[in-house]
Parts: C-alpha cells; structure tokens; sequence
C-alpha cells in the first residue's frame, strides 16, 4: 500500500498540556467570544463539532494563548468517525466519485472534477446512492455535499493509494495557465515523500497565487512545499511564507501553529501586534526591519504597534532605523514623531503628505495609514474616504486581515462626523471580522469604540461592560489605544449625566501612566470634554494649560472643528458674557467643520450660558436646535439636558403638539431662510444675501428639515404655502426678532 503525507498536516504547536479528564466538558458558551467564533468557525459551524472541540481544548488554548487545532481529526474526532462510518457504508464505486469531488473541493478548490470524470471515463451514475443516503448530490459543476464534514470524511475515509490516484487524474487536466499552481497543488499532494523538485514547483505555485491575491492558496502550497522540502533552511523560509499567507487570508490559528516553527522576527511582530503584547510586536518589528531587503513596510507596522501600546516616544526610536537603513519614514511615523517632539508645524505638514495618499486603489496599508493621518488632522471626512477605500484594496488583495483594521479606524471618522449608528454597525462588523480572523488587539480596539458609542446612546450598562472588556485585555496587552478610548467612554457618560467630578479624573488620567494604560494622542483629543467637566467642578488650573497644548495644535493643522473646540474650550474658561463672542465663533466655524454632534453640544452650552445672562429669546433657539440635533443622534442623555436647560428657562422643551406652522416650530434664521429656500434662492444664494458661508446655510435647513419632519424643498415650499395661506406674516414669528447676523445685506 502506498503512503502519502497528510494533505492536512497535525497542529504544530503542541506546548499545552491536555485539559485534566475529571475537569468535566467545558460549555462552548464558556469559550471566550474570540475563541468561541474561531472554533464555530473550523467546525464550519455544526454545533456538535463545537462541543467536542470545546470539550477537547487546553487551558491555553480555551483562554486564546495558543491556536485552535485546524487538523479535523483533531477538531472533532467522533463527528468525522460517524462521517466516516456512513460514506463507507455506500458502494466503492460512489466511494470514488465522492473521493474524487472531495479531493477536487478540499483544502483548495480547483474545480476540475467534470474534465477528472471525463478523462477518465468514469460512470457518475452511482452518485445516485449517495443521493439516496442524503451524502451528496449531483450539481451542474460536480457534486455537492450534505455538509463539509461528510466531504471531509469522503476523502479522509479513502485510502492513501486512492487518494493518490484521484490526485494525479485532477493534476493531469489542469493545464490552463491560470491553472498550474492547482495542477502543483495535486502534483504535491500526491508525493510520496520529500522532493526538492515539487518543492520548487510549489514554491513557484504559491508566489503565483500570491500575485494573484490568492492568499489563501499560496498558504496551502507553500505548508506543502515546506512538507516535501529536504533542506531545513529553505522548510524554515517556506513555513514562514506559508504563515503570512494564512495570516493574510484570515487563518490566524494555521499561520500561529506554522509560525511557532520559525524564527522569523518580522512575522514574530505582525503576529504581536495583532493578537499579541504590542511592545514585544514593536522590538521584533523593529528587529525584523534591520535584517529585511525593504525595511519600509515593517517600519510601518512598528508604527502601529506605538500607536497601539500609547508609547508614541517609541517612533523617535522607528525614525532613527528607518534614517539607519537609509529609508523615508513611512506612514505616520514621521508625523507622529514630530507630533511627540513639538514640532507641530512639522507633524502637520508630514501628516497632510501622508493624509492626502488616499486616493482610489492604492496600496491597503498605504491607505490605512492616511486614515489615520487624516483623523490625527481632524479630517474626518476624509479619514472615512481613507478608511473604506483601504477596506476595498485590501479585499481585492485578499488581505482579510487587514480588512478589519481598516474598519477599525472607519468607525471613529464614522462616530466624529455625525453618523453613529452607521459608525456602529462598521465597528460590529469589524468586531465580528477581528474575531473570526483571530485578531484580539483589532477586536479589544473595537470593543473601547463601542463603548463609545453605547455612552453617547446613553447605555450606561453596555459602555461600563464593553469598556470594562476591552480594558482587561488592553491592560494584559500593552494596549494603550484602547484602555484609553475606554476611559474616554466612561468619561463621556459620566458627562452625559452629570457626573463632572469623576468625567474630569477619567480624562486628566488618560496620559497619567505608562504605555499600556494611556494614551497621549487621546488625551488630546478629548481636551474638550476635560475642560468642560473641569470648569463644572471648578478646577481649571490644569484644564487651561491643557487647552493652551490643544489650541496650539488646532492653529498647526487649521482644521475648523478643531479651531471650534478650541473656542468651545476659550468661552468655558471664560467667565461671564465675555463668553458669548467665542460660542459664536465655535459655532461659526463648527458650521465650516463636519462634526455635527460637538457642533449640537456647543450649542447646548452656549444656550445655558445665554440663560443664565437672560438672553431669553436665543437661549431658546440653540437650546431647541440642540435638543432635535441630539433626538437625531439618538443621544437622550444630551437632548434630556437641552430639555432640562428648556424648563429651567421657562420653555416647552417640545413644540405643543398641533403648533405644526413652521411659523411655530422654526427659531427666526431658520424661518427666515426656510423661506427664501421655499421661493427658489440656492443655498449659497441665501448665503450671499444673508452675509453667512454656504456650509452655515446647509446647517440650518438641515435644522429646518428635522423640524418640520420632510425631505425635500417641495414639502417645504407646500408648509409655507400652507402657512401664509393661514394668515401668518412673511416676517419671523411674533416675538422672535430676526438677529442682526441673519439681516439681509442685499436685495
């Protein structure tokens, strides 16, 4: 009898000791949520696999420190023995066409069976048993199986000399060229044993596959080509190409087990930083670096591990390499160095190079990079251009992994530029992806993200639990980023519902400890809130020197929504109706931004401020715009306190119901200029009449639209067709003087 090594090799990392037999089965819901989508996802999905796999794991391996077992004897042994013992119940004739449909489907699809039926002259009628038994069925490609366990079982059931055989005939009639590296795989497949001759030839195959954005297949002939190699050195090599591959086409526990067998620094680092300690993912990257031909895509991936582990001093140490090896900073590094330094001028000018490469098909992490430049920017708008079109390249490429990390960033531009549920649902999916791909760092980063968005939903429970999740993880990772988004979180629902005090420690502590715990990126960015819950308790001292840093930053990069925070933060420090004059500029340039939702809490605040100074008539017109900007938002801890701002003013914090005029529901600039819109003026021609930008324009008849509940000017032109027909003045409603900064200045 002929012996043939496995097509699926056994697991390569067997450091765990086997879990105690007295330990009793453990649940699959006890699993981890990472470890419990990966392992439902190498049953394929069938609960009964899951059991046995949960039941069968370590410790190590349950907890998610070692890889899952990907060879399926070893997954499920007594699901594939019940496989078995039905496909051998069938005729061998249908046995072999089951085994040649397997081998052609099974780990690397190439279908060829019809062409392997044809040259070979064999009878397809005997499929009709496997019919009959529920096994398998004729389709207008081949054949299809009741599950993927039974076509595993049909080829794991057959023996070694047939599955040979069955190999050879799918080799012989794949001859295209788009087919030779499937045609190396069969070739390999049916090896007897080491060839350094079908090694090459695999190895060849696999770079193909690998141009091809095949990633998937590159793993599988390179594992192939490393089994069949004779010379260490070069298995060595193979196993790592095999890793990265794996890795890339989402197999995280296949590339971990064949990485274990290497010594390779640079795969050692991308591992790390993606399910490892991102310090110990920044040295090998670093290390990996110096002893690589391009340097300069490891050099961008040890700048990810310090954006991740909050040490941002670390990229001096990534410039100074990258200056040594004789290469450009890549990326944001440059940026992110200039940044840590004080260079600000110099950081914005890197990170506006690095900001402005996103244009359509690019390199992936090209791409991811300029994401992330542009949110450092505070363009979000383009961050989200960024963010997606680095999504889209890498699911051209093949690069799954990197698909969720694309995501990862989307969700924040998402989240900043008014579109939280759809920031919600990327950031679910990207979870949902980070898990299946074995990637915890992804997924603990999107966890903190979520938090965020349960504190501005106002779920106080989801954010304490997401929050408390990913900084358990953070904390046992060297994952500064998203301890310090889950302390954000937190703090933004202790703001939410008033409690300023602990808000303002939460975020004075943000950059307090050392890398793993903080992160001074953001604590920068949440400046604006620190200062707002700092002058609630009435400790400003260190929320001033805070915002003298953000200010100086906001007038490097010139972003107007930075700029505006900035003045946000200016009136709060700054007492009595010397205030107003810098919520009118926030607000000025909030209208040149995109970040509706700090536009609304501007307006909240400067509605209190007016309140408190009497400015009845205005406090009530930016305290009903922010309550209807935050109902949209669905953010009803911040509406709860625009309505709360409404009564203590002696206001209905919601139109009587019946007072549908726009006449009513409308403060006097958004009647005014629902008006003019209604008798056909443009939005920059209102603009122009009004002496206000266009952007200022687009604001309030968005405003005017959440008001009156439609969706286009038609609507409205009807409603104040309605209105005057009803008797009501062309002027603003009665007691709502027209402000002098929406004065027409023309005719």
């Amino acid at each position: 009898m002929c012996v043939v090594t496995p097509v699926n090799p056994p697991p390569l990392d067997r450091t765990s000791p086997p879990r105690p037999s007295d330990a009793g089965p453990r649940p699959v819901a006890a699993l981890p949520e990472g470890v419990r989508v990966r392992a439902l996802r190498l049953v394929h999905g069938d609960p009964r696999a899951a059991v046995e796999l949960a039941a069968r794991l370590t410790e190590r391996q349950a907890a998610g420190l070692d890889p899952l077992p990907t060879d399926p004897a070893e997954l499920a042994p007594d699901v594939l023995r019940a496989h078995r013992l039905e496909v051998r119940a069938l005729p061998d004739d249908t046995r072999l066409l089951l085994l040649l449909a397997a081998a052609d489907q099974y780990p690397v699809a190439t279908h060829a069976f019809l062409r392997a039926v044809a040259a070979a002259r064999l009878d397809t009628r005997p499929l009709e048993a496997a019919e009959t038994a529920g096994l398998a069925y004729a389709t207008a490609g081949g054949v299809g199986f009741r599950d993927a366990w039974t076509r595993i079982a049909a080829y794991e059931s057959a023996a070694p000399a047939d599955r040979r055989d069955v190999h050879l005939l799918l080799a012989r009639v794949l001859h295209d060229a788009a087919e030779l590296p499937r045609r190396s795989w069969h070739r390999g497949a049916a090896a007897l044993g080491p060839s350094g001759r079908l090694a090459a030839e695999l190895a060849t195959a696999a770079d193909r596959a690998r141009a091809a954005a095949d990633p998937a297949l590159a793993a599988a002939l390179a594992e192939r080509a490393a089994v069949l190699c004779p010379a260490p050195r070069d298995r060595s090599r193979l196993l790592a190409r095999a890793a990265a591959d794996a890795w890339n086409a989402g197999d995280a526990d296949r590339s971990r087990a064949l990485a274990a067998r290497t010594d390779a620094d640079a795969l050692t680092g991308v591992l790390a930083l993606r399910t490892g300690h991102a310090a110990e993912a920044f040295d090998a990257l670093l290390t990996g670096a110096s002893d690589c031909a391009d340097p300069t895509p490891l050099l961008a991936r040890a700048t990810e591990a310090a954006v991740y582990t909050g040490d941002l001093r670390r990229c001096r140490e990534a410039v100074a390499a990258a200056r040594q090896l004789g290469v450009d900073p890549p990326g944001v590094l440059g940026g992110i160095a200039a940044a840590v330094d004080g260079r600000y001028e110099d950081a914005r000018d890197l990170l506006e190079a690095t900001a402005g490469r996103c244009g359509p098909g690019g390199d992936p992490t090209d791409l991811l990079h300029a994401g992330v430049a542009a949110l450092m920017l505070g363009d979000h708008p383009r961050a989200a251009t960024a963010t997606v079109r680095a999504a889209a390249a890498a699911r051209t490429r093949g690069l799954t992994a990197l698909v969720s990390q694309a995501l990862e960033f989307r969700a924040h531009a998402d989240f900043w530029t008014g579109r939280p549920r759809a920031a919600e649902a990327a950031a679910l999916d990207a979870l949902r992806q980070a898990q299946a791909t074995g990637q915890d760092n992804g997924a603990c980063h999107l966890q903190a993200a979520l938090a965020m968005f349960a504190a501005l939903t106002g779920d106080g429970d989801l954010c304490r639990r997401r929050a408390a999740a990913a900084r358990s993880h953070a904390l046992a990772h060297g994952l500064g980023l998203p301890a310090a988004l889950a302390q954000w979180a937190l703090a933004l629902l202790d703001l939410g519902t008033g409690r300023y005090g602990p808000a303002a420690a939460r975020l004075r502590a943000l950059a307090a400890f050392g890398p793993g715990h903080g992160h001074r990126a953001v604590r920068h960015s949440a400046t604006p809130h620190y200062v707002e819950a700092a002058v609630r308790t009435g400790d400003t001292r260190v929320a001033r020197a805070a915002h003298a840093d953000y200010d100086r930053w906001a007038r490097a990069v010139r972003s107007a929504d930075e700029l505006a925070l900035s003045a946000r933060c200016r009136a709060l420090l700054t007492p009595g109706a010397d205030a107003l004059g810098h919520y009118r500029t926030a607000l000025e340039l909030h209208a040149e931004g995109a970040r509706p939702f700090e536009h609304a809490r501007t307006e909240l605040l400067f509605g209190s401020a007016l309140r408190r100074l009497r400015h009845r008539a205005e406090a009530r017109d930016r305290l009903h715009s922010a309550r209807e900007a935050f109902e949209s938002f669905g953010a009803p801890h911040c509406a709860e306190a625009a309505r709360a701002e409404l009564r203590a003013l002696g206001a209905p914090a919601t139109p009587a119901r019946g007072a549908d005029s726009p006449a009513v529901l409308l403060t006097a600039q958004q009647f005014l200029i629902a008006r003019m819109a209604a008798e056909g003026a443009t939005n920059r021609e209102i603009a122009v009449r009004l002496a206000l930008s266009h952007r200022t324009i687009d604001h309030h008849l968005r405003g005017v639209f959440n008001r009156l509940g439609i969706r286009s000017r038609i609507e409205l032109v009807r409603l104040i067709a309605q209105t005057d027909a009803q008797g009501t003045t062309s002027g603003p409603p009665e007691g709502r003087g027209v402000p002098d900064d929406a004065r027409p200045s023309g005719p």
